[in-house]
């Protein structure tokens, strides 16, 4: 026995040709009206919908899935009370909200004090400014 002799069990009925005349009627089985009813009838594919709903204009960008990080300038770091500056030391100076999880430190503005910055992410130029007035950048 070769693989090409084999042949399967099971009988197969084959499907009902819809709409093509007969003893139907009219309709020929297809139902009503409607888009399955009609000749050369295909479903609009769900990507093209998608398609639809994006605006067609200039400058239309999606909104981005990452969230931007708050931003503080050096001004709002005089606030605080403590020489080492935290998220949990500008939480408790009330510059930040709890809400916000990712923040950093911008350079606008100038540096007076001396103090250590840990755990916040720190822009170039404010942590030039930092360490010119004799402070620290702990990552």
């Amino acid at each position: 026995m070769q693989l090409h002799e084999l042949k399967s069990n099971t009988y197969r009925k084959k499907p009902k040709r819809v709409g093509r005349g007969g003893k139907r009627g009219t309709t020929s089985g297809r139902g009503q009206k409607g888009q399955k009813s009609r000749s050369g009838h295909r479903i609009r594919p769900a990507l093209r919908d998608l398609m639809i709903r994006i605006p067609k204009r200039r400058g239309f960008k999606n909104k981005s899935l990452t969230a931007k990080p708050y931003v503080i300038s050096l001004n709002a770091l005089e606030k605080v009370s403590s020489h080492e500056i935290t998220p949990k030391t500008l939480l408790e100076a009330g510059i930040i909200r709890k809400s916000q999880v990712e923040i950093k430190i911008l350079g606008g503005g100038d540096v007076k004090s001396v103090f250590t910055v840990s755990g916040l992410k720190v822009s170039k130029s404010a942590k030039e400014k930092i360490e010119k007035a004799g402070g620290k950048v702990v990552l």
